[in-house]
């Protein structure tokens, strides 16, 4: 019976591990930070989160896009200034080194927190140097 006891508490650990973060939560977590993202073992992208729920997130080596997130149900969802009618939703759990989170739209992205800092994201502008 104790064994049966284990093996359950065994198998029940990664569900309890993935319990998404609230809005609240997200919200206490990354406001006033800058956020590196990974993606199967390579940097993804960087996002800066400010009072307000407001964020610049930049894909490596892009241009950074202005914008906002916010709750619906247990997905946070991003919309970007430049492309309003466009949200991105994501499931975010604290993990063992810091969040990750899993996309609820097309395909299965799973990215994973490499980096925080409290610096602001530098975004240089559009066609530099031409």
């Amino acid at each position: 019976m104790i064994r049966i006891l284990l093996a359950l508490l065994v198998l029940a650990l990664p569900a309890q591990a993935q319990t998404p973060m609230t809005a609240a939560e997200f919200e206490a977590y990354v406001t006033g930070r800058t956020l590196t993202f990974g993606f199967d073992g390579q940097s993804y992208g960087v996002e800066e989160f400010r009072e307000g729920r407001r964020t610049t997130w930049a894909f490596m080596q892009e241009e950074c896009l202005e914008g906002s997130w916010f709750p619906r149900g247990e997905q946070i969802c991003f919309v970007y200034d430049n492309y309003p009618s466009e949200e991105h939703c994501w499931i975010f759990w604290k993990g063992e080194d810091g969040l990750n989170a899993r996309s609820m739209g097309d395909g299965d992205t799973e990215l994973y927190e490499v980096q925080q800092s409290p610096r602001p994201l530098i975004c240089p502008g559009p066609e530099v140097g031409v």
